[in-house]
Protein backbone atom coordinates (compact mmCIF):
# COMPACT_ATOMS: atom_id res chain seq x y z
CA UNK A 1 0.00 0.00 0.00
CA UNK A 2 1.24 3.35 -1.07
CA UNK A 3 0.32 6.41 1.16
CA UNK A 4 -1.00 9.18 -1.54
CA UNK A 5 1.42 11.89 -0.32
CA UNK A 6 4.32 9.18 -1.80
CA UNK A 7 3.34 9.85 -4.91
CA UNK A 8 3.08 12.58 -7.70
CA UNK A 9 -0.60 13.28 -8.50
CA UNK A 10 -1.22 15.57 -10.72
CA UNK A 11 -4.95 17.58 -10.93
CA UNK A 12 -6.90 18.41 -13.74
CA UNK A 13 -5.82 21.63 -15.64
CA UNK A 14 -8.69 23.50 -14.46
CA UNK A 15 -7.60 23.48 -10.88
CA UNK A 16 -3.37 23.13 -11.17
CA UNK A 17 -3.02 22.08 -7.75
CA UNK A 18 -0.25 18.92 -7.55
CA UNK A 19 1.35 17.14 -4.80
CA UNK A 20 4.36 16.52 -4.76
CA UNK A 21 6.65 14.19 -2.42
CA UNK A 22 7.67 15.24 0.73
CA UNK A 23 11.62 15.32 0.89
CA UNK A 24 12.87 13.15 3.44
CA UNK A 25 14.90 15.05 6.87
CA UNK A 26 18.79 15.00 6.85
CA UNK A 27 20.25 15.38 10.52
CA UNK A 28 23.71 16.64 10.79
CA UNK A 29 26.50 14.21 11.92
CA UNK A 30 27.74 13.41 15.33
CA UNK A 31 31.30 12.94 14.59
CA UNK A 32 33.88 15.70 16.43
CA UNK A 33 34.33 18.22 13.82
CA UNK A 34 30.51 18.72 12.54
CA UNK A 35 29.48 18.97 16.43
CA UNK A 36 32.47 21.97 16.31
CA UNK A 37 31.18 23.37 13.22
CA UNK A 38 27.49 23.06 13.44
CA UNK A 39 27.07 23.74 17.20
CA UNK A 40 29.71 25.24 19.28
CA UNK A 41 31.19 27.19 16.31
CA UNK A 42 27.51 27.91 14.41
CA UNK A 43 25.10 27.96 17.18
CA UNK A 44 25.03 31.03 19.88
CA UNK A 45 22.87 28.48 22.53
CA UNK A 46 25.43 25.55 21.99
CA UNK A 47 28.25 28.45 22.54
CA UNK A 48 26.82 30.35 25.53
CA UNK A 49 25.70 26.26 27.11
CA UNK A 50 29.40 25.41 27.03
CA UNK A 51 31.09 28.73 28.00
CA UNK A 52 28.98 28.89 30.88
CA UNK A 53 30.09 25.16 32.10
CA UNK A 54 33.41 25.16 31.19
CA UNK A 55 33.91 28.64 32.59
CA UNK A 56 32.28 27.93 35.95
CA UNK A 57 33.72 24.56 36.70
CA UNK A 58 37.31 25.94 36.01
CA UNK A 59 36.76 28.57 38.34
CA UNK A 60 36.43 26.27 41.11
CA UNK A 61 39.78 25.84 42.60
CA UNK A 62 41.37 21.67 42.88
CA UNK A 63 43.24 21.16 46.09
CA UNK A 64 45.49 18.31 46.46
CA UNK A 65 47.68 16.38 49.31
CA UNK A 66 51.00 16.56 47.35
CA UNK A 67 52.83 19.98 47.10
CA UNK A 68 54.10 18.90 43.92
CA UNK A 69 50.93 17.65 42.42
CA UNK A 70 49.29 20.72 43.65
CA UNK A 71 52.51 23.12 41.55
CA UNK A 72 51.76 20.95 37.98
CA UNK A 73 47.66 21.99 38.46
CA UNK A 74 48.66 25.13 38.68
CA UNK A 75 50.97 25.56 35.87
CA UNK A 76 51.19 22.51 33.94
CA UNK A 77 53.30 24.24 31.30
CA UNK A 78 55.04 27.73 30.80
CA UNK A 79 52.42 29.49 28.66
CA UNK A 80 49.38 28.27 30.14
CA UNK A 81 47.75 28.77 33.73
CA UNK A 82 45.60 25.37 35.10
CA UNK A 83 42.84 27.36 34.90
CA UNK A 84 42.78 27.65 31.52
CA UNK A 85 43.64 23.57 30.98
CA UNK A 86 40.90 23.19 32.79
CA UNK A 87 38.44 25.17 30.79
CA UNK A 88 39.59 23.08 27.83
CA UNK A 89 39.14 20.04 29.09
CA UNK A 90 35.61 20.95 30.28
CA UNK A 91 34.82 22.42 26.89
CA UNK A 92 35.66 19.30 25.22
CA UNK A 93 33.71 16.94 26.95
CA UNK A 94 30.44 19.49 26.53
CA UNK A 95 31.54 19.57 23.11
CA UNK A 96 32.46 16.00 21.99
CA UNK A 97 32.02 14.19 24.88
CA UNK A 98 35.57 13.84 25.29
CA UNK A 99 38.56 15.47 26.41
CA UNK A 100 42.37 14.68 26.63
CA UNK A 101 45.53 15.48 28.10
CA UNK A 102 48.55 14.11 27.91
CA UNK A 103 51.92 14.36 30.41
CA UNK A 104 55.16 15.29 29.67
CA UNK A 105 58.23 13.58 31.70
CA UNK A 106 61.64 14.76 31.10
CA UNK A 107 64.21 12.08 30.33
CA UNK A 108 65.39 10.14 33.57
CA UNK A 109 62.55 11.36 35.47
CA UNK A 110 58.81 9.35 36.98
CA UNK A 111 57.39 12.10 37.46
CA UNK A 112 55.71 14.12 35.06
CA UNK A 113 56.72 17.71 34.55
CA UNK A 114 53.70 19.42 32.26
CA UNK A 115 50.27 18.68 31.52
CA UNK A 116 49.10 19.64 28.13
CA UNK A 117 45.87 19.57 26.19
CA UNK A 118 44.96 17.42 22.58
CA UNK A 119 42.64 18.73 20.65
CA UNK A 120 39.62 16.52 20.41
CA UNK A 121 39.12 16.55 16.68
CA UNK A 122 42.89 14.85 16.14
CA UNK A 123 42.64 12.09 18.39
CA UNK A 124 41.67 8.45 17.54
CA UNK A 125 42.12 5.28 19.60
CA UNK A 126 44.17 2.59 18.57
CA UNK A 127 42.56 -0.49 19.67
CA UNK A 128 44.01 -4.31 19.02
CA UNK A 129 42.27 -7.45 17.39
CA UNK A 130 39.91 -7.83 20.13
CA UNK A 131 38.69 -4.40 20.28
CA UNK A 132 40.82 -3.35 23.52
CA UNK A 133 42.15 0.18 23.79
CA UNK A 134 46.13 0.00 23.39
CA UNK A 135 46.83 3.64 22.66
CA UNK A 136 46.16 6.96 20.99
CA UNK A 137 46.86 8.06 17.69
CA UNK A 138 47.50 12.23 17.68
CA UNK A 139 47.24 13.54 14.01
CA UNK A 140 49.85 15.89 13.18
CA UNK A 141 50.36 18.62 10.31
CA UNK A 142 51.86 15.30 8.58
CA UNK A 143 51.52 12.17 9.60
CA UNK A 144 50.55 11.18 13.01
CA UNK A 145 52.20 9.65 16.24
CA UNK A 146 51.12 6.62 18.64
CA UNK A 147 51.12 7.18 22.38
CA UNK A 148 51.11 3.82 24.09
CA UNK A 149 51.33 2.63 27.53
CA UNK A 150 54.47 2.24 29.23
CA UNK A 151 56.19 -0.38 30.46
CA UNK A 152 54.61 -0.42 34.01
CA UNK A 153 50.65 0.00 32.12
CA UNK A 154 50.53 4.14 33.29
CA UNK A 155 49.26 5.42 29.76
CA UNK A 156 50.82 9.12 29.61
CA UNK A 157 47.11 10.01 27.84
CA UNK A 158 44.17 11.16 30.46
CA UNK A 159 40.90 10.78 28.61
CA UNK A 160 38.18 11.70 30.26
CA UNK A 161 34.78 10.60 28.90
CA UNK A 162 31.02 11.40 29.45
CA UNK A 163 29.43 8.52 29.62
CA UNK A 164 27.74 6.71 26.04
CA UNK A 165 25.87 3.47 26.69
CA UNK A 166 27.15 1.85 23.34
CA UNK A 167 30.48 2.92 23.18
CA UNK A 168 33.33 1.55 25.71
CA UNK A 169 35.97 3.62 24.59
CA UNK A 170 34.62 7.11 23.40
CA UNK A 171 32.12 9.51 25.02
CA UNK A 172 28.64 10.83 24.07
CA UNK A 173 28.58 14.48 24.12
CA UNK A 174 25.59 16.56 25.16
CA UNK A 175 25.29 18.29 21.70
CA UNK A 176 25.16 14.69 20.02
CA UNK A 177 22.21 14.24 22.23
CA UNK A 178 20.75 17.44 20.96
CA UNK A 179 21.65 17.09 17.52
CA UNK A 180 18.02 17.12 15.80
CA UNK A 181 17.52 20.39 18.35
CA UNK A 182 20.54 21.73 17.20
CA UNK A 183 19.94 21.16 13.56
CA UNK A 184 16.13 23.01 13.77
CA UNK A 185 17.41 25.81 15.43
CA UNK A 186 20.09 25.96 12.85
CA UNK A 187 17.38 25.72 9.98
CA UNK A 188 14.69 27.82 11.75
CA UNK A 189 18.07 30.59 11.62
CA UNK A 190 18.42 29.71 7.93
CA UNK A 191 15.00 30.20 7.16
CA UNK A 192 14.62 33.82 8.82
CA UNK A 193 18.36 34.97 7.05
CA UNK A 194 16.34 33.55 3.98
CA UNK A 195 13.48 35.31 4.68
CA UNK A 196 15.36 38.96 5.45
CA UNK A 197 17.01 38.23 2.38
CA UNK A 198 14.28 37.98 -0.14
CA UNK A 199 12.72 41.48 0.14
CA UNK A 200 12.03 41.27 4.06
CA UNK A 201 8.44 39.29 3.25
CA UNK A 202 7.00 36.52 1.74
CA UNK A 203 6.95 36.33 -1.74
CA UNK A 204 4.17 35.86 -3.97
CA UNK A 205 2.67 35.41 -7.29
CA UNK A 206 3.21 36.87 -11.28
CA UNK A 207 -0.58 36.34 -12.45
CA UNK A 208 -0.53 36.64 -16.30
CA UNK A 209 -3.53 38.04 -17.23
CA UNK A 210 -3.14 38.97 -20.91
CA UNK A 211 -4.39 37.20 -23.77
CA UNK A 212 -2.53 34.46 -25.73
CA UNK A 213 -0.82 31.56 -24.45
CA UNK A 214 1.89 33.62 -22.03
CA UNK A 215 4.51 35.11 -21.82
CA UNK A 216 7.52 34.28 -24.28
CA UNK A 217 10.91 32.79 -23.21
CA UNK A 218 12.49 35.99 -23.53
CA UNK A 219 9.81 37.90 -21.94
CA UNK A 220 10.01 35.32 -18.64
CA UNK A 221 13.71 35.27 -18.76
CA UNK A 222 14.00 39.56 -18.73
CA UNK A 223 11.36 39.23 -15.89
CA UNK A 224 12.83 36.81 -14.14
CA UNK A 225 16.34 38.78 -14.04
CA UNK A 226 14.38 42.10 -13.14
CA UNK A 227 13.16 40.76 -10.02
CA UNK A 228 16.69 38.74 -9.24
CA UNK A 229 18.45 41.78 -9.98
CA UNK A 230 15.84 45.21 -8.56
CA UNK A 231 13.51 43.25 -5.96
CA UNK A 232 15.16 40.71 -3.98
CA UNK A 233 17.31 41.36 -0.77
CA UNK A 234 16.63 43.17 2.17
CA UNK A 235 17.82 45.96 0.45
CA UNK A 236 15.42 46.23 -2.67
CA UNK A 237 12.24 46.20 -0.08
CA UNK A 238 9.51 48.27 -0.70
CA UNK A 239 10.52 49.16 -4.40
CA UNK A 240 7.50 49.25 -6.63
CA UNK A 241 7.28 46.53 -9.21
CA UNK A 242 6.39 48.11 -12.86
CA UNK A 243 4.06 45.68 -14.52
CA UNK A 244 2.69 46.11 -18.01
CA UNK A 245 1.84 43.06 -20.39
CA UNK A 246 -0.98 41.72 -18.38
CA UNK A 247 0.52 41.31 -15.61
CA UNK A 248 -0.48 41.43 -12.08
CA UNK A 249 1.28 40.88 -8.71
CA UNK A 250 -0.63 38.44 -5.73
CA UNK A 251 0.86 38.52 -2.21
CA UNK A 252 1.09 35.67 -0.66
CA UNK A 253 0.88 36.09 3.12
CA UNK A 254 3.06 33.55 6.15
CA UNK A 255 1.33 30.17 6.97
CA UNK A 256 0.25 29.65 10.33
CA UNK A 257 3.32 26.89 10.10
CA UNK A 258 5.74 29.47 9.05
CA UNK A 259 4.38 32.35 11.92
CA UNK A 260 5.29 29.54 14.27
CA UNK A 261 9.33 29.26 13.05
CA UNK A 262 10.05 31.62 16.25
CA UNK A 263 8.05 29.11 18.45
CA UNK A 264 10.22 26.26 16.96
CA UNK A 265 13.57 28.38 17.70
CA UNK A 266 12.71 28.63 20.90
CA UNK A 267 11.52 24.98 21.98
CA UNK A 268 14.92 23.76 19.90
CA UNK A 269 16.93 26.29 21.49
CA UNK A 270 15.07 24.87 25.47
CA UNK A 271 15.65 21.51 24.50
CA UNK A 272 19.67 22.30 23.85
CA UNK A 273 19.89 23.81 26.70
CA UNK A 274 17.59 20.82 27.98
CA UNK A 275 20.90 18.51 27.26
CA UNK A 276 23.45 20.39 28.10
CA UNK A 277 21.80 20.83 31.98
CA UNK A 278 21.55 24.75 31.94
CA UNK A 279 18.27 26.13 32.69
CA UNK A 280 16.42 28.13 29.52
CA UNK A 281 15.87 30.85 32.54
CA UNK A 282 19.80 31.45 32.60
CA UNK A 283 19.99 31.70 28.96
CA UNK A 284 17.06 34.28 28.52
CA UNK A 285 14.98 31.85 26.31
CA UNK A 286 11.39 32.72 26.59
CA UNK A 287 8.56 30.18 27.55
CA UNK A 288 7.58 28.20 30.58
CA UNK A 289 10.17 28.50 33.37
CA UNK A 290 10.48 26.11 36.40
CA UNK A 291 12.30 28.30 38.57
CA UNK A 292 10.38 30.73 40.62
CA UNK A 293 13.48 33.10 40.93
CA UNK A 294 17.05 33.56 38.63
CA UNK A 295 18.43 32.75 41.81
CA UNK A 296 16.85 29.31 41.77
CA UNK A 297 18.34 28.32 38.61
CA UNK A 298 21.71 29.20 39.22
CA UNK A 299 22.09 27.48 42.08
CA UNK A 300 20.34 24.61 40.57
CA UNK A 301 22.77 25.14 37.32
CA UNK A 302 26.07 24.96 40.19
CA UNK A 303 24.40 22.40 42.11
CA UNK A 304 23.00 19.92 39.44
CA UNK A 305 25.23 20.20 36.17
CA UNK A 306 28.95 21.67 37.31
CA UNK A 307 29.66 20.35 40.51
CA UNK A 308 29.22 16.98 38.79
CA UNK A 309 31.37 17.38 36.24
CA UNK A 310 34.05 18.86 38.85
CA UNK A 311 33.78 15.95 40.67
CA UNK A 312 34.16 13.56 37.85
CA UNK A 313 37.60 15.53 36.76
CA UNK A 314 38.84 15.64 40.08
CA UNK A 315 38.27 11.93 40.78
CA UNK A 316 40.08 10.98 37.41
CA UNK A 317 42.34 13.24 37.97
CA UNK A 318 43.20 11.14 41.17
CA UNK A 319 43.43 8.47 39.85
CA UNK A 320 45.75 9.17 37.15
CA UNK A 321 48.32 11.06 38.32
CA UNK A 322 48.52 8.18 41.20
CA UNK A 323 50.38 6.37 38.69
CA UNK A 324 53.39 8.51 39.10
CA UNK A 325 53.15 10.34 42.33
CA UNK A 326 52.41 8.65 45.35
CA UNK A 327 48.34 8.21 46.95
CA UNK A 328 47.15 11.60 45.42
CA UNK A 329 43.92 13.13 46.46
CA UNK A 330 42.58 15.66 44.08
CA UNK A 331 39.08 17.40 45.17
CA UNK A 332 37.28 20.70 44.37
CA UNK A 333 37.43 23.81 46.77
CA UNK A 334 33.95 25.00 47.14
CA UNK A 335 35.05 27.59 49.93
CA UNK A 336 35.28 30.56 47.77
CA UNK A 337 32.55 29.76 45.18
CA UNK A 338 30.21 32.72 45.18
CA UNK A 339 26.99 30.14 44.23
CA UNK A 340 27.53 27.91 47.51
CA UNK A 341 27.99 31.25 49.69
CA UNK A 342 23.96 30.43 50.82
CA UNK A 343 24.12 26.86 51.60
CA UNK A 344 27.46 27.82 53.77
CA UNK A 345 25.83 30.45 55.65
CA UNK A 346 23.06 28.31 56.54
CA UNK A 347 25.19 24.95 57.55
CA UNK A 348 27.22 27.16 59.78
CA UNK A 349 24.19 28.60 61.71
CA UNK A 350 23.15 24.96 62.08
CA UNK A 351 26.61 24.20 63.70
CA UNK A 352 26.58 27.00 65.89
CA UNK A 353 22.89 26.47 67.05
CA UNK A 354 24.30 22.65 67.69
CA UNK A 355 25.28 23.21 71.58
CA UNK A 356 25.95 19.65 72.28
CA UNK A 357 28.95 19.59 69.05
CA UNK A 358 32.62 20.30 70.43
CA UNK A 359 34.27 23.14 68.55
CA UNK A 360 36.64 20.25 66.59
CA UNK A 361 33.47 18.34 65.89
CA UNK A 362 31.67 21.55 64.52
CA UNK A 363 34.77 22.72 62.20
CA UNK A 364 34.68 18.71 60.75
CA UNK A 365 31.05 19.13 59.83
CA UNK A 366 32.14 22.37 58.03
CA UNK A 367 34.80 20.49 56.38
CA UNK A 368 37.79 22.84 58.07
CA UNK A 369 41.20 21.97 59.07
CA UNK A 370 41.33 20.75 62.63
Amino acid sequence: MRWPWQTVETRSAQSFIALASLPSAGWGSHDASALMRDGYAGNAIAYRCVRMIAEAAASIPLTTNDEDVGALLARPSPDEAGRVLLERLYGDLQITGNAWAEAVTLAGEAAPKGLFGLRADTIRPQTNSEGGLIGWAVRKRRGERIIYREADGWSPVLHLKLYHPSDSVMGLSPLAAARKALDLHNGAAAWAKALIENAARPSGALVYDGEGAGLTPSQFDRLKEELESAHSGAANAGRPLLLDGGLDWKPMSLSPAEMDFAGTRHAAAREISLAFGVPPMLLGIPGDNTYATYKEANLAFWRLTVLPLVHKVADALSVWLSGRFDDVEVRPDLEDVPAFSGERDALWARLEAASFLTTEEKRALAGLSQ
